[in-house]
């Protein structure tokens, strides 16, 4: 397995790619992320165990709709089926998955509670401690993202262990962070642009109600496009003798 550092500009072929490749399958990419959030909502409403089980299927989730990605990259339909690709490439793998996962929830759950501690200590006014609070986590929670952000990929498709595909994923994102933030910003500009366009749609057609039934479902779509870009940060960042499979009508330039 080999570290690709590419160019800043090439993120920004990821979120033309990531919307790309979901007009090529949008039933079956929408529909799939909103399985996945359905199936968040219901597995956290179970008491106590709830958020420790969503925790947990956190990665194999990220990984299944990455792998419904590369299906729709290749012209292919993705079945529901493939959003338990995790636990369907044997023993050892779906075992390394849920490593991960509890990895995560023990650090998400880490995080939060800092965040918790630190808002609660004196001097911080009732008002603004959940605010410190949720500030806090986010802050938390940041290099919990660039560990993730390719592990569960590495795990799956590269046989990566757990605990390495941690380290090669933050390093591939600091190694590569002239291109995430050329991505992330390019994202946040197809957010702020679209949900604005829409909401004035709204407005005008039905006033500040029709406004808000137009954005959600709108902002729920693009969140759909941004999932299936993420496939083509980790496509773009390794490389291997067995590397995720790419198409000549999607790759560009880089």
């Amino acid at each position: 397995m080999k570290l690709n550092v590419v160019p800043a500009r090439t993120g920004l072929q990821w979120v033309k790619l990531g919307i790309r490749t979901f007009f090529r399958q949008p039933l079956a990419l929408a529909g799939l992320f909103f399985l996945y959030m359905v199936s968040v909502i219901l597995v956290s409403q179970v008491p106590v165990l709830g958020v420790l089980i969503g925790g947990m299927l956190v990665p194999a989730a990220t990984l299944g709709l990455m792998a419904a990605t590369a299906e729709a990259a290749r012209g292919r339909f993705p079945m529901p089926s493939v959003l338990l690709s995790a636990f369907r490439a044997g023993r050892q793998r779906a075992r390394a998955m849920l490593v991960l996962g509890a990895i995560y929830t023990a650090g998400s759950m880490l995080a939060t509670a800092l965040g918790a501690l630190i808002a609660g200590r004196p001097g911080v006014a009732d008002a603004g401690r959940m605010d410190v609070a949720t500030l806090v986590a986010l802050l938390l929670h940041t290099p919990l993202f660039l560990m993730f952000w390719h592990a569960p990929a590495l795990v799956h498709w590269h046989g990566v262990s757990p605990v390495k595909s941690l380290f090669f994923s933050a390093v591939a994102v600091l190694r590569n962070f002239g291109a995430h933030l050329v991505y992330g910003l390019g994202w946040l500009a197809v957010f702020l642009g679209a949900t604005s366009l829409f909401g004035v749609l709204g407005a005008l057609i039905g006033g500040s109600g029709a406004a808000q039934a137009v954005i959600m479902p709108a902002a729920l779509l693009l969140a759909a496009m941004f999932s299936a870009s993420i496939y083509f940060t980790f496509r773009d960042s390794f490389t291997a003798d067995e590397t995720p499979p790419a198409t000549t009508t999607d790759a560009e330039p880089s």
